[in-house]
């Protein structure tokens, strides 16, 4: 039979080990906060063009990374980014701007990334093709100023600095011409295979003055994925023109 005192003892065990389990399963119901940040450039550019966002997001604690993209092949670039989310130690925010939405939208599905975020970004679906989504919307000036050699696509001068890079000081924007990346034939060939942001938390920064991709298409992907959205008065380079706008969407994202 169970005296006064073994049956207080193991009523107190009981409830210690009760509020034990709740404690525990209020962790895992907690949403963690990301403490890195994985960057990656379209095209036309290098990993140095998020130099403004990467100050901004350093200064508030974050360990980040911009991947250089090697422009080559898709699933090329996809793997160049998923190196550098394999070295992450804990949850991620992966962020893709232009073309480099196809790479968020493939390495996305990593299992380190927490949410991910495209800055004016191609926002395909699985097996999408994303030339004849944008077929349905008026073509964007930038891309009558795409030359090749070869097998090496890059933009003019005059459409860099027009359509490309349109709200940046000029001399600012010739700076970035001059290191603009060339990118290969085959790249724009590529189609993924995965949609990270049916299963990831998304964000979304629409450029509205934007030359380069469509605005409405913008809209269209970000409403389709149901991003979080801001809308930026701002050129294809709003993670240059608007890097404050940029790193608090971001930064929203890792919370």
């Amino acid at each position: 039979m169970m005296n006064r005192r073994t049956f207080s003892t193991a009523l107190l065990a009981g409830a210690a080990a009760s509020l034990a389990a709740r404690s525990g399963l209020a962790a895992t119901q907690a949403p963690t906060r990301a403490r890195n940040v994985v960057l990656v450039h379209g095209l036309f550019a290098d990993g140095s063009c998020w130099a403004d966002v990467i100050t901004r997001l350093q200064t508030r604690g974050l360990n980040v990374t911009s991947v250089q993209n090697p422009l080559t092949t898709l699933p090329d670039a996809v793997a160049a980014a998923e190196r550098v989310l394999a070295r992450q130690d804990g949850p991620t925010v992966l962020v893709g701007h232009s073309f480099s939405g196809m790479i968020v939208s493939q390495a996305g599905v990593h299992p380190s990334v927490s949410a991910v975020v495209y800055v004016a970004a191609r926002a395909p679906d699985a097996n999408e093709d994303y030339t004849e989504l944008a077929k349905g919307y008026p073509t964007p000036p930038a891309t009558a100023g795409i030359v090749f050699d070869g097998d090496e696509g890059r933009l003019s001068e005059a459409a860099f600095l027009r359509d490309f890079a349109g709200d940046l000081p000029e001399a600012k924007a010739k700076v970035l011409y001059a290191v603009q990346e060339p990118f290969h034939k085959t790249l724009l060939a590529g189609k993924t295979s995965a949609a990270a942001w049916r299963s990831k938390p998304s964000f979304y920064a629409v450029s509205t003055q934007d030359r380069t991709i469509n605005p409405d298409l913008q809209r269209f992907m970000a409403k389709r994925m149901g991003a979080t959205t801001i809308e930026l008065a701002s050129s294809h380079l709003s993670l240059i023109s608007h890097p404050d706008a940029i790193a608090e969407l971001i930064l929203q994202a890792a919370a």
